[in-house]
């Protein structure tokens, strides 16, 4: 049997967009032991939450970390070397120092104490980066180094790691949340759908409260008037809230008081249930007939369900992974104006058919280049599984052992 960790994933994260990564995940590994016949037993490493787990199975462990553990080093590093690989998704997009120092510095510390432990590690598909600061630089490269396998998740992150000095081969892959499976059925209508995911972070302004994410146009006001044009066509289409982070405890960040909110404004437009799980709110947008939203791991289980989609992006990560895929209905909130914004949503509605079409073709590139990194893993996984078999518990792969930081990569 061989030993996964997942690190930097989530089995009840209230962000639904993180909890996809992780689902995706062990549906890949899930497929790599079918095909290879090789027993695969899961470790995630998570934080404690009061939502139950959305990844279960035989195969699956939870294993919770928590401050007071990871102020003890020598107790992480044991819990780590239970695993032969550790598999680090960086929450798909925080490592970077763009979050600050605080998220950065626990998750390069994670990232240390997995090798000390023994494991080989792969960096699965994410964003890498950016890394604007001096000091943190050197240790994002050297990191990068010793991971037996480096994977992003689309072209963007693999020209960032060029131009942070990594010249290592990378898998330039997407999204595992393309393989998240839809848990249920959709429910069914008499008209046509458009779900709008309504981010609640955005409605607050970021976490400052001040437009931290420096969006053009007022992002309340754009919502409002999208909403009421979108009760106004002609095709009277069921105007349905998506909520895709559900955090009663942060409501700054909560979709789902958001949506609540403009519910009480527009008592004619739905709001989506509290979805427990990833695959949960997947199956409910699988059948809408349209979506936009912010969130982009909601935009996602719209896309990889071709359902025809226009990605509201507060960050480059957005054009990053729909452009990479040939996909070319991301709407830039940080440079378009209110106007802008609300008629090109309009517009990818009355062209849904057209914008299927392109769902569908942008989907099978994206598909395609995460075969790219499931054969990666599974040779991975089959040479860490024969070198364990032979009795070599080094576990570390060849030529990526300890050696000096400011080696050149």
């Amino acid at each position: 049997m061989l030993k996964v960790g997942l690190l930097f994933h989530s089995s009840n994260s209230d962000n639904l967009g993180v909890g996809a990564l992780t689902v995706g995940q062990v549906e890949i590994l899930r497929s790599i032991s079918r095909a290879t016949g090789i027993e695969i037993a899961i470790t995630l490493f998570d934080w404690a939450g009061t939502r139950a787990s959305y990844v279960e199975g035989p195969d699956i462990t939870i294993c919770h970390l928590s401050g007071e553990v990871m102020k003890e080093p020598r107790r992480v590093i044991s819990m780590f070397q239970d695993c032969d690989v550790m598999l680090d998704i960086g929450a798909g997009d925080s490592f970077a120092d763009i979050y600050g120092p605080k998220r950065l510095r626990r998750m390069i510390y994670l990232k240390y104490l997995a090798h000390l432990a023994g494991c080989s590690v792969v960096l699965a598909p994410q964003t890498f980066g950016p890394f604007t600061s001096w000091l943190t630089r050197p240790f994002a490269r050297d990191l990068i180094r010793r991971a037996v396998l480096v994977a992003s998740r689309d072209d963007h992150s693999t020209a960032a790691l060029r131009a942070l000095g990594v010249t290592r081969p990378v898998v330039t892959a997407s999204d595992v949340a393309l393989r998240l499976p839809p848990e249920g059925n959709a429910p069914n209508r008499t008209r046509p759908s458009v779900g709008l995911n309504v981010s609640g972070l955005l409605m607050s302004g970021g976490y400052t409260g001040r437009n931290q994410f420096q969006l053009a146009a007022d992002y309340p006001a754009t919502m409002r008037e999208l909403i009421a044009q979108l009760l106004a066509l002609p095709e009277r289409p069921d105007v349905v809230l998506v909520p895709h982070v559900i955090s009663p405890k942060t409501p700054a960040e909560d979709d789902l008081a958001a949506a609540l909110m403009l519910q009480r404004e527009f008592p004619d437009v739905t709001v989506a249930p509290a979805f427990q799980s990833p695959g949960q709110a997947k199956a409910y947008i699988a059948g809408l007939d349209f979506f936009a939203g912010a969130r982009m791991h909601a935009c996602i289980a719209a896309f990889s369900s071709d359902v025809p989609v226009v990605p509201l992006a507060y960050s480059g990560k957005f054009e990053g992974l729909f452009g990479s895929l040939g996909y070319e209905a991301t709407l830039d909130c940080r440079s378009l104006s209110q106007e802008t914004l609300v008629q090109a949503v309009l517009s990818g509605f009355r062209n849904r058919e057209a914008l299927t079409r392109q769902t569908r073709i942008a989907r099978g590139v994206g598909e395609e280049r995460l075969r790219d990194y499931t054969d990666a893993l599974s040779r991975v996984i089959s040479d860490v599984a024969l070198r364990k078999r032979s009795g070599d518990q080094a576990r570390v792969a060849p030529g990526h052992r300890w050696r000096p930081m400011d080696e050149r990569l």
